[in-house]
C-alpha cells in the first residue's frame, strides 16, 4: 500500500543534499571524500554575532515571536536594504523566516496558481523548480551557457513571457554559476518587464556580500518595477550563518502580508534567538564581511586557474558566490572498466567513487551538460580537489 501523495512521489530530493548524503556515506567508511558540493561558508559566525545571541538567551528571549519577525528585527532589515541596496521597504513590508529558502517558498505559493507560470534563467537554484512543481506552476527554463556568463538576453526574456507568466525568479549573484547581473544588465532586462506589468520579479540576493566585480544593483531599484518586485536575502552566506536559519524578503503590501498568513500556519516565527543576532549583524557595517570576501576571491581565482588546466573543461569567471560551473559534456560517452559516463550524473558520481570527491550534477540546476564545484573550503582542499579530479577524468577512456 503506497500512502504517499502524488505532490510528494513527483518532488525530487535535492541533488546537493544528496551528493553531500553519498560524501559522507563514503567518509564513514573511513574514505578521505573532499566535500564541494555544498554552498556552505567553512567560516565561523563573527563572534560580535555570537555575543549578541548569548545575550539574548540571558534576557530571556525564549518565547514565541510575532510570524514576520521582531517589530525591531523589521525595521533593521527595512533599514539594512535601504542603507546597502536602495531598496524602499517599510518595515510592514518585511517578513522574517527560517531561512531564504523558507521565504521563496513563501513567495510562490503566496502567488503561483496552477498552470502559471514561472521563468527560471539557468542555471538556476536547485529549489526554484521544485518549489513551483509542488504549488503545480510550469517551470519556463531560459538556456544559457558559459559563454554568454550564464545571463539571458532581453530577447530571450521577451520571447518566453506570456499572458500567462507570473513570476520571473533569479539569483543574483547566482547559484550555481556566480554569474552577477551587471546595473546596465539588469536595466535593459527591466526594460522587457516595462511592457508586460502582470509580471512579479523575485530577485534571491543571498549572496550580495560575496561578490568580486564591483557593487552589485537590485533590479527593486528600478522606480517603474519597485511596486513588483520581491526581494529576498539572508544571514546564511554572507555572515556565516546556515545553521542559524533566518531569510527575509522585502515585497508589495499584499504580497508580504499573504506570506505572514502562510507562515503563520507552517512555522510561525523563526528563532527568537537567531532574530536578536540578526539585528545586530544587519545593523553592522558590511565591510566586516571583507576578509572573507577576499578569501573567497582568492579560492575563486585558484579554482578557475586549476580547472583551466584539466583537458576537457570549459569555465567562465564568476562575479560572486563561491561556486565553479565547468561545461563537461566531453566526457560523455567515455567508459571506466565496464561502466560508461553517459552524463554529469554518472561524471559526478565516477568523480566520487574513484576520485572522492563530491561534486554536484548540473542537471539539478536546469543546465545537463555542466557540474557545480564550491570552494567554500580551503585552498589545500581545493589544489587536493582538482588533483584527484583531473587524475580520476585522465583514467576514462
Amino acid at each position: 500500500m503506497n500512502y504517499l501523495s502524488n505532490r510528494v512521489e513527483k518532488l525530487a530530493e535535492s541533488e546537493t543534499l544528496a551528493m553531500s548524503r553519498l560524501g559522507n556515506e563514503l567518509k564513514e567508511k573511513g574514505i578521505d571524500v573532499i566535500n564541494m558540493s555544498l554552498g556552505e561558508p567553512d567560516f565561523a559566525t563573527p563572534d560580535f554575532v555570537k555575543d549578541a545571541a548569548k545575550e539574548a538567551i540571558d534576557k530571556n528571549f525564549s518565547y514565541y515571536t510575532p510570524v514576520p519577525g521582531y517589530k525591531d528585527l523589521q525595521e533593521a532589515i527595512s533599514q539594512k536594504l535601504k542603507r546597502d541596496n536602495n531598496l524602499n521597504y517599510k518595515p510592514s513590508q518585511i517578513v522574517a523566516s527560517t531561512g531564504a529558502k523558507q521565504s521563496i517558498i513563501n513567495l510562490v505559493m503566496a502567488v503561483v496558481n496552477p498552470g502559471d507560470e514561472v521563468i527560471l534563467p539557468a542555471p538556476y537554484w536547485v529549489s526554484y523548480s521544485e518549489m513551483i512543481t509542488l504549488n503545480e506552476g510550469k517551470v519556463i527554463s531560459l538556456e544559457t551557457n558559459y559563454q554568454s556568463d550564464f545571463k539571458i538576453s532581453p530577447e530571450q526574456l521577451e520571447k518566453a513571457i506570456t499572458p500567462k507568466t507570473k513570476l520571473f525568479l533569479f539569483s543574483n549573484p547566482c547559484n550555481p554559476t556566480g554569474t552577477m547581473y551587471s546595473e546596465q544588465e539588469l536595466k535593459a532586462l527591466g526594460e522587457v518587464f516595462k511592457r508586460h506589468p502582470h509580471v512579479l520579479i523575485c530577485s534571491d540576493e543571498i549572496y550580495e556580500h560575496i561578490t568580486f566585480d564591483g557593487k552589485m544593483f537590485s533590479i527593486g531599484t528600478i522606480p517603474e518595477l519597485s511596486e513588483r518586485t520581491i526581494t529576498v536575502n539572508g544571514l546564511s552566506k554572507g555572515f556565516a550563518m546556515t545553521g542559524w536559519r533566518l531569510g527575509y524578503l522585502g515585497a508589495p503590501q499584499a504580497i508580504a502580508s499573504a506570506c505572514v498568513k502562510i507562515q503563520g500556519q507552517f512555522t510561525s516565527g523563526t528563532c527568537s534567538i537567531t532574530q536578536r543576532a540578526a539585528i545586530t549583524a544587519l545593523k553592522a557595517d558590511p565591510q566586516v564581511v571583507k576578509p572573507m570576501q577576499e578569501a573567497f576571491l582568492k579560492r575563486r581565482n585558484l579554482l578557475i586557474s586549476l580547472m583551466k588546466e584539466v583537458p576537457g573543461i570549459k569555465v567562465n569567471n564568476p562575479g560572486g558566490a563561491f561556486y565553479l560551473f565547468p561545461e563537461v559534456s566531453s566526457y560523455f560517452g567515455k567508459k571506466y572498466a565496464d561502466s560508461v559516463i553517459k552524463d554529469a550524473k554518472d561524471l559526478c558520481m565516477y568523480i566520487l567513487n574513484v576520485g572522492h570527491v563530491a561534486l554536484t550534477p548540473g542537471g539539478a540546476f536546469g543546465a545537463p551538460n555542466y557540474i557545480r564545484l564550491s570552494y567554500a573550503t580551503s585552498e589545500e582542499q581545493i589544489r587536493e580537489a582538482v588533483q584527484r579530479i583531473k587524475k580520476a577524468l585522465s583514467e576514462l577512456k
